[in-house]
């Protein structure tokens, strides 16, 4: 583990309370993990914990991020999925952590009374989904909050517009004492009501030096990792987020190539070269799949699945309010992100006459998502200003392009980490490309070598 990973360790263990600020893909898990069992089996503090997380997280996340380490190894966890019956009986197992959809907080509150778990620790992962105070997940939470000895949340670092949100999840931490007993206080205190209808407001603005004065705040149970005082990173982080396709899906997929490698390739003959055009074709069609929607012969796009949609909702969402530059490789992948985002209210670059006006107005912070196409945005432009965080929605072959896309945020000026996410899902095309892309090796050689396994596999070779 990093050096700013065991700090975060360090500060779970030190605080019976805690927040972890960290952006994706700087291991808040593991160190989460980490903390769990040092606890458990160190300290004999705490006996079961009881982790709420977004369903896929739930559901892949936790028990993959144990089996990477191998002194998490011994940890036994159990996903408290599926149905009210296979949920009870998740329960009953016996386990060190129990992981739970955020969507069954209020089953499991009702279960058990409203009032007391039987779990010594609470860990709420992404707790911005508990930022509405009116929502029924945050009420039955804040009633079983006094029945755990700890409590920890993990989220993004929040950009100052952010903060707005902040104060439901801090108050499942302290119970009002740091940010105030009700949120009209702390909105009247740090910030000054925007648009309104009436009595209605829309929007807040935060007040000038508010940010400093709610970090403070905050800081003796929060560890944010932008704080110099924890944290040394290099300028950029690949971050590679698994997208696993459930069953059906994977079998869908799995018959998709056998049908796909047949129909492009039915007349081919052992020996001869590959057509460079027909392993684009399969190649295409593959890529389409994994990314949840496929072209017919008459254009026509078929969604399959949207776990990537769900998964760049989950990233937008943990970026605490900070811009997210989206990459996305076909047509159907930017009308579906635009449609799945439109609460953001995202704007698609293109090369046409508005991209100026666009590109101005990324990089002075109005724009909150950017949806482009690498090849619109690939070379030459400056974007390194209107924020860091880039989302790779689907995979692209060409290692130029790939390099100079980051490059926009990557580059000389840029004052953050720059924080790379790119949606694999496992067990299909992707991860040959994204194998060739971080070996930075010939990756013509490797797509084609990709082509050629899967002829031999359906083809009999």
């Amino acid at each position: 583990m990093h050096n700013y990973q065991n700090g975060a360790v360090d500060h779970v263990i030190g605080n019976t309370h805690a927040g972890l600020m960290m952006e994706m893909g700087l291991g808040k898990t593991v160190s989460s993990l980490t903390a769990i069992k040092y606890l458990m089996y160190e300290e004999l503090e705490i006996n079961k914990t009881l982790v709420v997380a977004p369903k896929n997280v739930a559901e892949n996340v936790w028990s993959a991020e144990k089996d990477k380490w191998d002194h998490l190894k011994g940890l036994k966890i159990s996903r408290v999925i599926g149905s009210p019956k296979q949920r009870l009986a998740a329960l009953k197992e016996e386990a060190d952590i129990y992981v739970l959809g955020r969507d069954n907080v209020c089953w499991i509150c009702g279960l058990y009374g409203g009032s007391m778990l039987p779990f010594d620790m609470l860990v709420i992962d992404e707790s911005s989904s508990f930022k509405n105070h009116k929502s029924l997940r945050f009420k039955a939470l804040r009633k079983v909050q006094p029945s755990f000895k700890r409590v920890l949340i993990l989220t993004g670092t929040p950009a100052p517009n952010g903060l707005i949100d902040l104060w439901s999840q801090i108050y499942l931490l302290d119970r009002g004492e740091r940010l105030g007993k009700f949120i009209g206080d702390y909105r009247a205190q740090y910030f000054k009501a925007g648009m309104r209808n009436g009595p209605v407001v829309y929007n807040y603005r935060i007040r000038k030096d508010a940010k400093e004065a709610i970090h403070d705040k905050v800081s003796d149970i929060c560890m944010s990792m932008k704080s110099e005082d924890y944290l040394t990173l290099p300028g950029r982080i690949n971050n590679y987020i698994d997208i696993v396709l459930p069953p059906k899906i994977k079998k869908q997929y799995d018959d998709f190539e056998e049908e796909q490698v047949l129909e492009i390739f039915a007349d081919h003959v052992e020996g001869e070269p590959i057509s460079a055009v027909n392993a684009a074709a399969l190649s295409n069609k593959l890529l389409q799949f994994a990314n949840g929607a496929v072209y017919d012969e008459d254009k026509n796009w078929h969604v399959v699945h949207d776990l990537k949609i769900e998964a760049a909702k989950q990233i937008v969402e943990q970026s605490g309010g900070r811009p997210v530059l989206i990459a996305y490789t076909y047509k159907h992948d930017k009308y579906r992100l635009i449609e799945a985002l439109k609460k953001y209210k995202p704007v698609a670059l293109t090369s046409g006459k508005n991209s100026g006006k666009i590109i101005k107005d990324w990089n002075a912070g109005k724009i909150p998502i950017m949806i482009t196409h690498p090849a619109s945005a690939g070379h030459g432009l400056n974007l390194q200003a209107g924020g860091n965080i880039i989302v790779w929605f689907g995979q692209t072959w060409s290692l130029e392009l790939y390099q100079q896309f980051n490059a926009r945020l990557d580059r000389q000026g840029q004052e953050e980490v720059v924080m790379i996410h790119h949606l694999k899902a496992v067990d299909t095309i992707d991860e040959k490309v994204i194998k060739a892309l971080a070996g930075k090796t010939d990756t013509q050689e490797s797509f084609m070598q990709a082509i050629k396994s899967k002829i031999k596999k359906y083809l009999k070779f």
